[in-house]
């Protein structure tokens, strides 16, 4: 038996011809699905100063304008999880598509900051559930082998929402406002529905598209790598979701949001107080981080799945990344040139990690909590992207600079490598209770 399903699961995940169908239908259009979520989250980055000027916005309530949206990002993290697992994701996620599409278009009406405040918290609500809905729908598609790359191609969405909305939106910005710039790229959800619940199914046996010698194969790897993990334990529900390894992917993923969405938020607004540049200038140097992050995502996850590893993988992206925001933040009196060429380079640290992460619950929890587990993950780890903005604004107002926002942002990356290296990234032993050896 145990040789039948290494046969099925080599030739589920090691012949490229019949995983083909799988990589190019499905991971393109929940990319392309979160990418469009992830432009309706932070484009608000770019126009935050003319925005700050319009609506007579301090830096300490722009910092609370960018981070209220993660306020609202926790609703729906562990309930969107669960649904995603026992219900379905590609409905859950559909029903998302609408909401998330009517609070970013009213983000472009707001008035006022308390109006622009709430729409934003409400977004925050939408998209909620997208995040970890879309991790299961990959995770009920991708076996393990594969899991690290699935996530990786996906996860391109977040550097790829950055590097190709940036110069659109400071075109926008530059040739009307940015309220057009909010409603225009608030649209698209609504344009991307049709296509998502045409071409998404939730689970290789609904895919009709799918040839029966991939489709019987891959089916059963699923259900074999399923099958061990919930013979792990029988512990009650709540009990299983809030123990410790739970508490300590939360801790590293706050960490890890405070330097990615700290940076993403403050750099255009940082760019622009050392050299005054066109809409379009900022749009196209921000993309640049996020092209390195984009590869070195696609680097590190490969390597992850060939040696089997992800806590070191994880941990030594966070550790560069973070290591070079503090050695920008030393050199930028020496050199511009120099800082802005360390703020480049440590994309590394804002991406690369997130294959490799999110590949270890997956792998790691019992499959009746794993959905559920990583929206807690997702929302406790997000607060950081509340909390970053909002410090780095109120260092900001308080010294005049940047460059203890900055310094805080690489410093909290680097504390979140140390506790990634504390992960457990193997299964535990349904006998002993102790960490089995292997991934």
């Amino acid at each position: 038996m145990m040789e039948r399903a290494q046969k099925y699961e080599a030739s589920a995940v090691v012949t490229p011809s019949r995983t083909s169908q799988r990589w190019v239908r499905i991971i393109p259009v929940a990319l392309i699905m979160y990418t469009i979520a992830f432009i309706d989250r932070t484009n608000i980055s770019l126009a935050l100063a003319r925005i700050s000027r319009d609506l007579h916005l301090d830096p300490q309530q722009a910092g609370t304008v960018a981070g209220i949206f993660f306020w609202g990002y926790l609703v729906l993290q562990i309930p969107g999880g669960h649904l995603a697992r026992h219900w379905s994701a590609k409905k859950f996620i559909s029903i998302l598509l609408v909401a998330w599409g009517i609070f970013a278009v009213g983000c472009g009406l707001a008035r006022t900051y308390h109006e622009l405040l709430l729409l934003r918290l409400f977004l925050g609500v939408a998209e909620s559930g997208v995040y970890p809905a879309t991790l299961i729908l990959l995770s009920h598609w991708f076996p393990r082998a594969e899991r690290a790359r699935a996530n990786a191609f996906w996860l391109l969405c977040l550097p790829v929402a950055v590097i190709v909305s940036s110069p659109f939106s400071g075109w926008m910005l530059d040739h009307w406002s940015w309220r057009v710039m909010l409603i225009v790229e608030g649209s698209l959800p609504f344009l991307w529905l049709a296509i998502w619940v045409k071409f998404v199914q939730d689970r290789p046996a609904e895919a009709s598209w799918l040839p029966e010698s991939e489709r019987v194969p891959l089916v059963e790897t699923l259900r074999r790598e399923h099958s061990e993990l919930e013979g792990q334990e029988r512990i009650p529900y709540l009990r299983a979701l809030l123990r410790p390894h739970v508490f300590l992917l939360a801790a590293v993923y706050f960490c890890f949001v405070s330097g990615q969405m700290g940076l993403l938020f403050w750099l255009p607004s940082a760019m622009g107080n050392f050299r005054k540049l066109s809409g379009v200038s900022t749009g196209i140097l921000y993309t640049l981080p996020f092209i390195v992050g984009a590869i070195s995502l696609l680097f590190i996850s490969r390597h992850s799945d060939r040696v089997h590893e992800r806590r070191l993988h994880a941990a030594g992206a966070m550790l560069f990344g973070g290591c070079c925001i503090l050695l920008a933040v030393a050199t930028i009196s020496r050199s511009l040139l120099l800082a802005f060429t360390f703020v480049v380079i440590s994309g590394v640290g804002a991406y690369a990690p997130m294959g490799s992460f999110w590949a270890i619950p997956t792998e790691t929890l019992p499959s009746k909590i794993v959905g559920s587990a990583m929206g807690f993950v997702n929302a406790i780890g997000n607060l950081g992207a509340y909390f970053a903005p909002l410090v780095v604004g109120y260092l900001n107002k308080e010294t005049g600079h940047f460059l203890s926002g900055f310094a805080y942002l690489g410093a909290i990356t680097v504390v979140g490598a140390g506790l990634a290296t504390l992960l457990r990234t193997a299964p535990m032993s349904p006998v002993t209770g102790r960490e089995e050896a292997g991934t």
